[in-house]
């Protein structure tokens, strides 16, 4: 069982002078059905911090994807601020939050989401040619990221020709292209099995030391506390309660 500790926000809240990367204030998503309007976040306000690597957690229907999905620029907010290096992503036009989601954000996703007719190397160069670099410079590039994911061998396999954690490093790889500020994780380790789900939380935690990016992951995964600075618990909308990894109590056998 996940052992809550009681703590304030100020004993929790990272050390003065560090650099904030995003955050979010009085944020609220109502979606309408029908006749009835649902609000799936209800005010939330949470600072993050260049470098971290953060856990949104919370049960299906807490608003943790929809925390999410805001921070990342894939849904505008009814109402709230939502800043990335002090640019509000709200106000941003649709080419404008393209280059930012080309160039500072980094996605992983459950499904892997890799263009299946294109091989491991097209996948992560693809990218980088959208950005702007020369089809060339990106391939070569592409194939060092794949080598530092250890998919140097299998750089032109299609997705058809790789398992569901080789699937998922490409991904990684590809988040990884542009050298981006943040890595958003969605339930990363979703569809892999214990093992696999393991080296891919580990591979993601290595990625973050040594690149410096702030990784932001939603996921149901208590293996990812592990790996985490802080962990944001949500529910119904709301953030329950911020938390350092170390004031996590986590039962062993809830951890396989």
């Amino acid at each position: 069982m996940v052992t809550p500790r009681t703590a304030s926000l100020e004993s929790i809240a990272p050390a003065a002078g560090r650099e904030e990367i995003v955050r979010t204030i009085d944020v609220v998503k109502e979606y309408r059905v029908g006749d009835q309007v649902l609000r799936a976040l209800k005010g939330v306000n949470v600072t993050i911090y260049r470098g971290e690597y953060i856990s949104i957690m919370g049960p299906s229907g807490s608003g943790k994807s929809t925390l999410f999905n805001a921070i990342g620029g894939l849904d505008k907010p009814t109402s709230g601020k939502v800043f990335i290096d002090e640019v509000d992503v709200a106000q941003l036009d649709a080419l404008e939050l393209a280059w930012l989601r080309c160039r500072k954000i980094g996605y992983i996703f459950q499904t892997f989401n890799l263009i299946t007719v294109m091989t491991a190397l097209e996948n992560v160069a693809l990218p980088m040619i959208f950005a702007g670099l020369s089809e060339a410079d990106a391939r070569e590039k592409a194939k060092a990221i794949l080598e530092r994911v250890e998919l140097g061998h299998r750089i032109y396999n299609k997705p058809s020709q790789l398992s569901g954690g080789q699937q998922q490093r490409v991904a990684i790889a590809r988040a990884f292209a542009n050298d981006p500020a943040i890595i958003l994780a969605d339930e990363p380790t979703g569809n892999l099995d214990l093992n696999t789900g393991k080296a891919i939380i580990a591979l993601l935690k290595r990625m973050n030391r040594e690149q410096g990016a702030t990784v932001i992951s939603a996921t149901h995964d208590l293996k990812m506390l592990d790996v985490s600075d802080r962990i944001f618990w949500i529910r119904d909308g709301m953030v329950e309660k911020i938390q350092n990894r170390a004031e996590v109590v986590i039962d062993a056998g809830e951890m396989h």
